[in-house]
């Protein structure tokens, strides 16, 4: 009883959702509402608009008698109005197919699929007995032919130029969505130049004899005035700085065009307002007032003035709690945050709630009710009491889980932390939902206790909502070092390399990928098993193929062969890999005239390797690191017996820290050392395997390997020791870009295990660093101090994704 009431991170209790069910009425009815907001038109329309609906729910009302696992015989396509689609473009949106079992899960993705092609407005799928098996009856009423757009009262802009904006196809229905999106496109094309007060409404009069509609669209301008600054009256506790960093509407700055500064947007700015109110309140000013918001023009500029009444600040009088049984005052006060005497926050006491519950909750107490109520009690004060319904202890009678009809069971059993007779811990509960969404294999999880025939019991049902894991994604990019490329990739994240044809369902991790470009050629097919013998064991393995004529301008590379990994994770910061790779490296296209240390490299050589990792991740986001640090230990050893023309053996140890300083910058300190030798019989350490320095990876002040020995023509021969440092400070500049600060400094000697003299470069430089969504986008520019005898001037880098 002790731990009972800690506080557990990552979780939390949600009131147990209820079982969802093919059949929709309410759905159909939020659509017909819609449809009436958005489609009004004749007496003829709206009768059959009702009748739809009606019809709709009336077979929503109506249970199937068709038996889930029962084979589909036949597939029936009705329509409600004008056919404006083809009974093969709805059969090819659904899975439902006949041959296979009826499915109410995959019914249910079937409606959804088809409401996602936006060409269609109701849609109702239910089977009915036929012969030994199911006829399937689709019933759809389609979305009516855009045949003609009209744009009335703009005046800054000719009609053609407007509908360059909205894109809305001719001859094809418009959905709802892109009715919305095209008349948000209009308002953005005026607020881009300064008409924040445009209104824009739209509609649709339909003939719906012959299927067809004409959308209106109409513009009323606004005066021109664009937000340059915003400024508050009445607040004395907190700078106007302050509350403007609440907001997302901005003052135009000078980079108005990419961060969208200047404009109004009235649904952001009432949200806008609401942050500033719920700033106040969790700063103890419960009572605070935005009494008038006016915008103040002078000529095409505009201030916003936000009037305030701050009101008393409040603080926490008495705290006490009623009605618990299984624990301690002492304990429950010992749990929540907030203290007697402290700012009262809502947010504060929203979070000592669902702290409470979580402790509770970890108890197996399940069915708990937990209400906190605020009185005033005084001038600036604030009593609040905890009303406590405890219930009884609940343990796991059953884990059902429902709605997957691709993915096996057992991948998603493996992902719960709670067994039969367990005690029914929310907490971990909760962690197991979010493992499961981790998965990527779900576009919703749902997870709630039912109660069974047995008291105290209770089972856990698990319900899922699968997508589509697999992806084909094709681009092209750019980088300093292996300049232009292109690539196609194929990827399913729910791979099952038994299940022939779908190949899904078993959670293992396969990936087919080509790149081709000017400086490198690369084939890389890969499989990775994450639950080996069923155990919390990685097994991967790859076969590969890449030309790479980046490396050196004076010869080509050539590496194919395959690779096997074996991961074991020892907690949620710490894992091991052992893995073994062999491949056939080859140096090929020498060019005339080198020097006998690359001519003596030429041919190729057979490489065997055996090496382990270790790795210690305790970072917040591994793509934008606020905090946290990161340390990888590689060492290996090739040749011997283990086969192979090259006996080497080396080590990698590579470490960062993080650190979140004030307005959000980060400062980060990286670190590398690395060495590679010969052993054995082995006398020589092939170019391939040495180290290098200098290029977006290291030195960023530097061309690519241009730091450490080089030849008598000057072409890098890379060492056999390296030890390197950076310090980078990120700072925020708009949403999505940060700026960049950064130090490189590093070291390379020809001889093993040589930390102190060798050849010494470093550079100070400065970057941008963009949130694409084609990936983060890294763009440096270094000056080299340190020189090494190399040249003067500085280099840009470009590279895909965050360096460390």
């Amino acid at each position: 009883m002790d731990n009972l009431m800690e506080a557990r991170e990552n979780s939390g209790l949600d009131d147990p959702p209820p079982l969802p069910h093919v059949i929709r009425p309410a759905r159909i009815l939020r659509r017909g509402a819609t449809l009436m907001k958005y489609q009004i038109g004749s007496i003829h329309r709206l009768v059959l608009a009702f009748l739809v609906a009606f019809s709709l729910m009336e077979w929503s009302g109506v249970t199937a008698f068709a038996q889930t696992g029962a084979v589909v015989r036949s597939i029936e396509v009705q329509f409600a109005g004008p056919k404006t689609l083809s009974r093969e473009r709805i059969l090819s949106q659904i899975r439902t197919a006949v041959g296979e079992p009826y499915s109410e899960s995959v019914v249910e993705q079937d409606i959804r699929n088809l409401y996602k092609t936006g060409e269609v407005q109701n849609v109702r799928i239910f089977g009915e007995p036929s012969g030994d098996g199911v006829k399937v009856v689709v019933v759809v009423q389609t979305r009516a032919i855009v045949k003609e757009i009209e744009i009335d009262g703009a005046q800054r802009f000719k009609a053609q130029r407007v509908r360059r904006e909205i894109k809305i196809k001719m001859n094809a229905p418009a959905s709802e969505d892109s009715l919305v999106e095209a008349r948000q496109k209009i308002v953005d094309l005026y607020r881009r130049f300064g008409y924040n007060d445009v209104g824009v409404e739209y509609r649709l009069d339909t003939d719906e004899s012959r299927g067809t509609s004409r959308l209106v669209f109409t513009i009323n301008e606004g005066e021109k005035g664009t937000v340059s600054r915003l400024r508050f009256e009445g607040n004395t506790a907190f700078s106007d700085r302050t509350l403007r960093k609440q907001m997302k509407t901005k003052g135009k700055t000078l980079i108005s065009f990419f961060d969208k500064s200047g404009r109004l947007d009235e649904t952001q700015f009432q949200e806008d307002l609401d942050s500033v109110r719920e700033w106040y309140q969790n700063h103890g000013y419960v009572d605070v007032e935005i009494k008038e918001v006016r915008k103040e023009r002078v000529n095409s500029r505009m201030t916003l003035v936000m009037v305030v009444n701050e009101g008393v600040k409040y603080h926490v009088g008495k705290i006490s709690f009623v009605g618990f049984k299984i624990t301690t005052e002492d304990k429950l006060r010992a749990t929540i945050k907030m203290k007697e005497g402290a700012v009262y926050s809502p947010k504060a006491l929203k979070d000592d709630t669902k702290t409470l519950a979580d402790a509770y909750g970890s108890g197996g107490y399940v069915d708990l009710e937990l209400r906190p109520r605020s009185t005033p009690s005084g001038p600036g004060q604030i009593d609040v009491t905890y009303n406590v319904e405890e219930g009884v202890r609940s343990f796991v009678q059953r884990i059902n889980i429902v709605g997957n009809s691709r993915t096996k069971d057992k991948v998603l059993r493996r992902e719960v932390l709670i067994a039969p007779g367990d005690i029914f811990s929310t907490t971990r509960v909760e962690i197991s939902k979010k493992r499961l969404d981790n998965l990527g294999y779900f576009s919703k999880v749902e997870t709630y206790p039912q109660d069974s025939d047995v008291p105290g019991r209770k089972d856990l049902t698990i319900q899922v909502e699968e997508k589509r894991t697999g992806t084909l994604n094709f681009g092209a990019g750019f980088s300093t070092i292996d300049s232009l490329v292109g690539f196609v990739e194929l990827a399913q994240g729910n791979f099952d390399i038994m299940n022939w044809p779908t190949f899904t369902g078993a959670g293992q991790k396969f990936r087919v990928k080509l790149q081709y470009g000017t400086q490198r050629k690369d084939f890389l097919i890969s499989l990775t098993e994450p639950y080996f013998l069923d155990r919390l064991l990685s097994l991967g393995g790859q076969a590969f193929y890449s030309e790479a004529d980046f490396l050196s301008s004076v010869y080509s590379q050539r590496n194919y062969g395959f690779a096997i990994d074996l991961r074991k994770p020892i907690n949620p910061f710490l894992a091991v890999s052992l893995d073994y790779r062999l491949e056939d490296i080859e140096l090929y296209n020498v060019a005339f005239g080198v020097s006998p240390q690359i001519l003596e490299e030429l041919g190729a050589r057979v490489k065997s390797q055996v090496g382990t990792t270790i790795f210690w991740d305790t970072r917040d986001n591994p793509f934008l690191t606020h905090t946290g640090h990161r340390l990888v230990y590689s060492p290996y050893v090739a040749g011997g017996f283990l086969g192979g023309d090259t006996q080497t053996y080396g080590f990698d140890l590579e470490a960062s820290q993080y650190f979140h300083l004030w307005w959000d910058t980060i400062l980060l300190f990286n670190g590398e050392v690395a060495m590679v030798s010969n052993w054995g019989s082995g006398n020589h350490v092939p170019i391939f395997d040495r180290l290098f320095l200098g290029g977006s990876n290291n030195l960023r002040g530097f061309d690519f390997r241009e730091v450490g020995p080089k030849d008598a023509n000057g072409e890098p021969l890379g060492g056999k020791s390296l030890a390197r440092a950076t310090v980078e400070y990120t700072f925020p500049i708009i949403e999505h870009v940060r700026g960049a600060l950064f130090y490189d400094i590093g070291l390379l000697d020809s001889s093993a295990n040589q930390f102190g003299t060798g050849h010494v470069g470093s550079d100070a430089g400065f970057g941008v660093r963009l949130d694409l969504p084609i990936g983060p986008l890294r763009i440096d520019y270094g000056i080299p101090i340190q020189k090494d005898g190399n040249g003067s001037g500085g280099h840009f880098n470009f590279n895909v994704g965050y360096q460390f």
